[in-house]
């Protein structure tokens, strides 16, 4: 046996582990706050879980929590790796050396998920979680008293406890104070981006609409040649309830496999083209925003995972450098059919060359509606392509473009078993009334949107319970590879009633009433919604 003299009692035992834990866990947030490309324990295992999760389970988890998926992933691992902090202290009571080799398991995990994600320094802050985790778990076991058996064994644990209690409260102060100046040093990165971001922004906001003028380096930042007017009247009805034509930034939905939103440079930032090409090429951040080759484009983005009747849809207006003028200027080897984005994580992307081919506007995107992407959004720049669900075209915190084969290489979503081509399928949704919403007997408006980017919305169909289908009102269409905003006005009578809505594509296609899940190209079906009809 090679417990303490005296063994700690359960309880205190259990709070022995877990505030071992939450010291180790806290230091290495500390030590990623320190050094920007260092990953924190959480951080680490977070992000490795997200690579290996079954993919049924990652869809329930986007079902479930959306967009704050992540959040509760956080939540989870905090969570689990409590229980196993407690799980550790139970073991020290009796089995100190035992306790030490968990607490080295756990940090081992920790320091391979680091390293799997980045490289090799990376895991400097899950190895400090074993230095850290170790000495304080046993010292605190040390110092917890054992169960009192007699009057003045009582006495003596009371001392003991208070012992214990005083460094218990010690090593939560200094985990906080840990945490809380990782978080600072984590916090003036983002500011300092957002910081570069605004001075961006304003520099763009003063460019003026003349056409770029000067060498690369006296160019106006972000200055298109030839810019889209506003949106037209009638493109938007402003129906309260109904999506906007136009996404904001802080509305715009957000997929992804990162845990932690990266803070990148873009002072540091570079992006490389390489592959089958025949010249490499490197540009730095301002080189892109400067080039008189920019250009604007409204266009409406699509998550694969988005179920029937789902918000993982969004609009904006997007400004970037045309993804075909890049690989003219590299020169795209003959034999290449696929373009792989590759973010600084390793997450790819790929799609087919022939899509650049067809006039759609693919670009590598610097703004979103007129401001410089926000870190969400993929900072500093990301590609859109139209037409293609984000999990083929769509990569935030792009560093590389590789020209390369299908047969070569198979990108990240793929290699999990999504399919290797995602043309986005016909969809339509009402917006307003809600699910399951009380309205009042009379005419109500039935509204919301339908899609199917690069070839347009030509008509949508509303059918109340099992009555025939009637022509809803279309708003203006700006172009084929936005959505499109609809309405209906019912006579309602009171009662239960079904509302039902399929769109039709511009070619003519009426969306597939079929049901089919998002896994593995995209979801598929008529949304269909209960409301009660309450008399005036």
């Amino acid at each position: 046996m090679d417990s303490s003299p005296t063994t700690p009692s359960r309880p205190l035992a259990a709070v022995a582990g877990l505030l071992a834990t939450l010291a180790a866990l806290a230091v290495g947030e500390l030590a990623a706050g320190l050094i920007a490309s260092w990953y924190s324990p959480v951080q680490a295992v977070g992000d490795t879980v997200i690579v290996y999760t079954p993919q049924p389970v990652k869809q329930f988890a986007i079902d479930v929590f959306g967009t704050g998926d992540k959040i509760a992933l956080i939540a989870g691992t905090l969570i689990i790796t409590g229980l196993y902090g407690v799980a550790m202290g139970l073991l020290g009571r009796r089995r100190l050396r035992l306790a030490w080799v968990g607490v080295g398991i756990f940090g081992a995990i920790a320091i391979a998920c680091s390293i799997h994600q980045s490289d090799v320094p990376a895991s400097a802050p899950s190895l400090l979680t074993i230095a850290v985790g170790i000495p304080v778990l046993t010292a605190l076991l040390r110092r917890a008293p054992a169960g009192a058996s007699t009057p003045a064994d009582a006495v003596e644990a009371g001392g003991e406890r208070r012992a214990f209690l005083a460094m218990s409260g010690g090593v939560v102060a200094a985990s906080a104070a840990a945490v809380a100046t990782g978080r600072v040093l984590t916090g003036r990165r983002a500011a300092s981006v957002a910081d570069t971001r605004r001075d961006i922004a304003e520099q763009i906001s003063g460019a003026g609409s003349g056409p770029p003028v000067g060498s690369a380096t006296e160019r106006a930042l972000g200055q298109v040649a030839d810019p889209l007017p506003p949106l037209p009247d009638g493109v938007d009805w402003e129906i309260e309830g109904l999506a906007d034509f136009q996404t904001t930034d802080a509305d715009f939905y957000r997929i992804d496999t990162a845990l932690a939103v990266p803070q990148i440079d873009p002072t540091t930032w570079s992006l490389r083209i390489h592959g089958m090409v025949d010249t490499e090429l490197e540009m730095g951040y301002e080189d892109l925003l400067r080039r008189d080759d920019l250009i604007e484009a409204d266009i409406t983005m699509t998550c694969v995972s988005n179920e029937v009747g789902g918000d993982l849809v969004s609009s904006g207006r997007w400004t970037g450098v045309p993804l075909a003028n890049l690989l003219a200027e590299a020169g795209v080897q003959d034999g290449a059919t696929q373009l792989v984005g590759r973010d600084g994580d390793g997450f790819t992307t790929g799609f087919p060359t022939e899509v650049l081919d067809d006039g759609r506007p693919a670009m590598l995107a610097l703004l979103l509606n007129g401001e410089p992407l926000s870190p969400e959004r993929g900072f500093p720049a990301r590609t859109v392509v139209p037409g293609l669900y984000g999990y083929v075209s769509a990569t935030k915190w792009i560093t590389e473009i590789e020209l390369t084969t299908f047969e070569e290489f198979d990108q990240y979503w793929v290699e999990r078993g999504w399919a290797e081509r995602a043309p986005i399928k016909t969809q339509s949704r009402i917006d307003v009334p809600g699910p399951l919403e009380q309205v009042p007997a009379g005419e109500v408006v039935v509204a919301g949107v339908a899609w199917a980017q690069t070839r347009g919305i030509q008509a949508v169909e509303i059918r109340v319970d099992d009555g025939d289908w009637q022509q809803a009102e279309l708003a203006e269409q700006l172009d084929e590879i936005t959505w499109r905003q609809w309405r209906y006005r019912w006579q309602a009578e009171p009662g239960s009633h079904r509302l039902t809505v399929r769109a039709t594509d511009g070619t003519g296609e009426v969306q597939t009433e079929e049901r089919a899940q998002p896994f593995p190209d995209g979801a598929s079906g008529w949304m269909t919604l209960l409301v009660t009809v309450t008399e005036v």
